[in-house]
């Protein structure tokens, strides 16, 4: 094995060999059967282990992380192989641990859980105890991981191993316009699949009553290679795998009927796109691949997860469940509503509530039962202690009061919440010792939140109560309540993720992953964490041994993962030989690009520039040479199923295409622009100095700085008076409003700014012409300018400051003490807030 920590993994040139005992297992389940086995219900729970004790430490993890687990799933493998079930390898006999554990290991691969038979077993449709197959393959390898990380030796690798060798083929390119799609393929999905597959329904949307939004939706499952002389057998499109393979929703009584005419559908579509283009002749071209047919999976572990109760990695990609992979029980499965779809390469997206059709699609959310729920808080009250790990996709830096993950009953009652306002990270939590509804926030660095992928951690431990972590950083906010204990719980509450329990606080961004541990993190173990990334992630090897002279099984590798619905992440490309006993010498790459379906996408080509020579001691048999530490996003085209990927030289060990850059050409006469105002707008800064400036009350002040901070991602940061929004009104009106506060509420300061105007008067009476000019005349006085060509006339100014105040004093007769006050603070803030203090 040889350690590529770069790669995040361990890889191997050479494949581990079959084991005779695994082929045991494939016959002794079953044989060649792929029909799941009948659930009677059974709890495997019931019956304690009194057989001899584990032998080794080993045996002794086999059994807590694997075996006892195993158990307590309903339904699950202890039914058959096990002495009472009888089925070979007995790896859940109940008399015998040791006996059981070596059983085990004929089935499993400590080296690299997710490649064990067993895995494979229950991948292809064996006795899967949930409604999804992936949930089954996901909690197995998680206990069979969790057994290797606590056995001595033992690590997690991904071996690399040479693809299928294919030539670069003449594909096709789904069109820009959705015409072709409307004609042939969205009736028959109107027709039989809108009960579900609509705007306010299941994900995903192939059905919804805009085309387009069906037809993005649909790309994904249709395999244009689907054309006319492909039976029904080779189809390979997702649209007919549904009612094929799975017999989902078959309108016919034979569901073969139904996928061939969803078949002839995408058959006559793909006739409308003609014939694909060869690929130019002169590239030179290394061998192709397709992520999800040919790509090595490359998550090969390394996260901390000994404590984690709740797991979310959103690997299933459709339908109405985010499932709980945990493996401890009860599964808290948590239910998908409203806005909100599967992003590609694992996550889930929450949008705001919008119309279609007449109808309000609500804003969307995902939430796990109250009873599922209890088991967070049984299982942290008993600790005392928890870490909240996601990692996010916020959709703006604007939205305020808005839930990532929430552990509540209502929007004003909780036991844990992360939530965002605007830029800041939110935490909300209810112990004997703080405010269920105070939020503690990223305060320290208040720009920390960002519309991009970011790892966050909330940490709550009785030693050092709330802890905020950001892409594996401690965020050095102090949380200001002392640590208490979490006693005060509520049991009947329900997790939720984008929303609150009420759907009235909406998150627009996506989740890539969330976990819920029942400790708190360590700053190495967030750290680890968080260096081990997100998602779905493959090593794609393209061959270019028919390039390099001598060198038979050349590869240059690269980390692929789908960026999100829309594009592909290539990162990290080194160059490897599968064969440990040759090293190239003196190989010249030079300008490496990276082709998708018969060409070579004008952007993304962060390689292009490439000049690297193959060799020692750079190159290291086993391990490969590095060629780059970038990465580049490419356009998604036809789905991962379906995108074909191959790469592109300059120059490969001599192989040339030569280029010649082209002539750009006589530029253009640059256009005559708009003219631009001469008048502009203040920004945040200037408005800030303005203001204390003209009111005499410095920026220093507490509660004008901490108004300040709160809102000055909302103020203007460009003096373009073409860009001022209402959000910046919004908040010069709260910054006026609290100068003038400040202002009016100190009696030394107000007698010395207002010194003919009686505080202690009625407001009902304080405002007739004479008080209105004492009021009026400081305000003209400090905050309107002289003599400027574009100002307002004073006596305009009067007249709405003189029926503002006649307004706010009204009050049946006599108003309610410090009214005149009141009043006086709207009238300055009507002012200060105003175009005579921010235009400039």
């Amino acid at each position: 094995m040889i350690n590529m920590t770069r790669y995040s993994g361990i890889f191997t040139s050479r494949a581990l060999p079959t084991l005779l005992a695994s082929m045991l297992f494939l016959a002794g389940c079953g044989g060649e059967s792929t029909e799941q086995l009948p659930n009677d219900g059974a709890d495997n729970t019931t019956s304690s282990y009194s057989g001899p004790i584990p032998a080794t430490d080993d045996v002794a993890n086999f059994k807590r992380e694997f075996w006892d687990k195993l158990r307590e799933q309903p339904g699950g493998c202890g039914d058959c192989h096990s002495n009472a079930g009888g089925q070979s390898p007995k790896f859940m006999n109940e008399d015998d641990i040791n006996a059981a554990y070596a059983q085990a290991n004929t089935v499993v691969n400590l080296s690299e859980p997710a490649q064990s038979p067993m895995i494979a077993k229950v991948a292809d449709n064996h006795n899967c105890w949930a409604s999804s197959t992936n949930v089954c393959v996901d909690i197995l390898t998680t206990y069979i991981a969790n057994w290797a990380n606590n056995s001595e030796g033992s690590v997690k690798t991904v071996e690399l191993s040479a693809p299928e060798i294919k030539d670069v083929g003449n594909t096709l390119a789904f069109p820009e316009t959705s015409s072709a799609f409307e004609t042939h393929i969205y009736p028959t999905l109107t027709e039989y699949c809108s009960d579900c597959h609509t705007g306010n329904g299941q994900t995903p949307y192939i059905a919804s009553a805009n085309p387009q939004t069906a037809y993005e939706q649909a790309k994904s499952r249709i395999d244009l290679n689907d054309s006319a002389d492909v039976t029904l057998d080779e189809a390979s499109s997702r649209l007919v795998e549904r009612l094929r393979d799975d017999q989902h929703n078959c309108w016919d009584a034979d569901c073969d009927e139904s996928a061939m005419t969803m078949l002839a559908a995408i058959q006559n579509f793909v006739a409308t796109l003609g014939e694909p283009e060869p690929i130019p002749e002169n590239l030179i071209v290394s061998k192709a691949l397709t992520l999800n047919g040919d790509g090595l999976e490359a998550n090969s572990g390394g996260r901390f997860e000994d404590n984690v109760i709740a797991l979310y990695e959103f690997k299933t990609g459709e339908g109405q469940t985010a499932f709980d992979t945990s493996g401890v029980l009860p599964a808290l499965d948590m239910t998908l509503s409203g806005n909100v779809g599967w992003v590609g390469g694992w996550g889930v997206e929450f949008g705001p509530s919008y119309q279609e059709d007449g109808a309000t699609i609500r804003a969307g959310k995902a939430q796990g039962s109250t009873d599922d729920s209890s088991k967070l808080h049984n299982l942290l009250t008993a600790s005392g202690e928890y870490s909240i790990e996601a990692w996010v996709v916020p959709g703006n830096t604007v939205q305020e009061d808005a839930r990532i993950v929430t552990y509540s009953g209502s929007a004003t009652a909780r036991n844990f919440t992360l939530g965002q306002t605007e830029q800041l990270y939110d935490v909300l939590h209810r112990s004997t010792t703080s405010d269920q509804n105070a939020p503690f926030s990223t305060e320290n660095n208040p720009m920390l939140l960002q519309a991009t992928l970011q790892h966050v951690v909330v940490n709550y431990s009785p030693g050092k109560g709330r802890e905020i972590f950001v892409n594996g950083q401690p965020t050095g906010d102090i949380d200001p309540d002392e640590p208490g204990l979490l006693t005060d719980w509520d049991n009947t509450f329900a997790l939720v993720f984008g929303n609150e329990t009420d759907g009235n606080s909406p998150w627009e961004g996506a989740l890539r992953m969330v976990a819920i541990h029942n400790r708190a993190l360590t700053p190495e173990q967030v750290q680890a964490n968080y260096d081990v990334g997100v998602g779905q992630k493959f090593f794609l090897l393209f061959s270019v041994s028919h390039l390099i002279d001598g060198m038979e099984q050349s590869f240059i590798v690269f980390e692929v993962s789908q960026f999100d619905n829309f594009s592909y992440l290539f990162s990290n490309p080194f160059y490897i030989d599968l064969d440990d006993s040759k090293t190239p010498s003196g190989v010249r790459i030079q300008g490496m690009r990276i082709g998708i379906n018969g060409r070579e996408p004008a952007v993304g080509q962060a390689f292009a520039n490439l000049d690297v020579t193959l060799g020692s001691p750079e190159y290291q048999p086993g391990s490969g040479q590095p060629l780059s530490p970038f990465g580049t996003v490419i356009g998604l085209e036809n789905g991962p199923d379906v995108d074909e990927f191959f790469l592109t030289f300059e120059n490969l060990d001599g192989n040339r295409d030569v280029r010649v850059e082209s002539d750009l050409g006589p530029q253009p006469e640059p256009a005559d622009l708009d003219q631009v105002s001469t008048i502009g707008i203040k920004t945040f800064d200037e408005v800030n100095a303005s203001m204390s400036r003209v009111t005499g009350i410095p920026t220093t002040e507490p509660r004008i700085y901490e108004t300040f901070i709160k809102v000055k991602q909302q103020l203007p940061t460009v003096e373009n008076i073409g860009g001022f929004l209402s959000s910046h009104q919004m908040a010069i009106t709260q910054m006026a409003i609290q100068y003038c506060d400040v202002l009016v509420a100190d009696e030394g300061r107000r007698n010395a700014f207002f010194p003919e105007f009686d505080f202690s008067q009625n407001a009902a009476t304080a405002f007739d012409d004479i008080g209105q000019s004492q009021v009026t005349g400081p305000l003209l006085t400090a905050f309107v300018g002289v003599d400027l060509d574009t100002q307002p006339a004073n006596l305009d100014i009067e007249d709405e400051l003189g029926s503002l105040m006649v307004k706010l004093s009204e009050c049946g007769g006599s108003c309610p003490d410090g009214r005149s006050e009141t009043v006086v603070k709207a009238s300055c803030a009507a002012v200060l807030g105003s175009a005579v203090t921010l235009i400039q």
